[in-house]
């Protein structure tokens, strides 16, 4: 067999075993323990996590980057599609939120809020979390 031959083998081999490495970090990744996509969480919302609002069924993890706030709710297990929502609100306006049947989290969703308090919301199945007014 001349060199260079068998190449081509070899790289289907390599491009397939790349392929299932990708799979199995993916699934790794959706199937991990409770809360597995916190990392996830920072890289939806911009900014420093300031709160991390737990209940029985998952977590809504509050940033802050300047004037604004955004907020994820992340389901404690990936699984079927069911109803998760997300919500913040600044004093004197009207809340964002984010609201719908996901299988791993709902938002994030972002506000101005300035110098003024928010109020955060978070909801998967049949638990959800709620802050009075914070970050004032």
């Amino acid at each position: 067999m001349a060199r260079g031959e068998g190449d081509g083998i070899r790289g289907a081999r390599r491009a397939g075993t790349y392929a299932l490495t990708v799979l199995a970090g993916a699934g790794m990744l959706l199937l991990g323990g409770p809360f597995a996509g916190s990392a996830q969480a920072a890289a939806l919302c911009p900014g420093h996590q300031v709160r991390s609002l737990s209940f029985g069924t998952g977590k809504t993890v509050v940033y802050r980057n300047r004037d604004y706030v955004c907020a994820v709710t992340l389901a404690k297990s990936a699984g079927p599609r069911r109803g998760m929502s997300v919500g913040v609100q600044a004093r004197g306006s009207l809340a964002v939120v984010d609201r719908g049947d996901y299988t791993h989290h709902a938002g994030p969703v972002t506000v101005h809020a300035g110098h003024r308090c928010v109020r955060v919301t978070g909801h998967v199945g049949g638990k959800s979390t709620r802050t009075g007014w914070i970050l004032c």
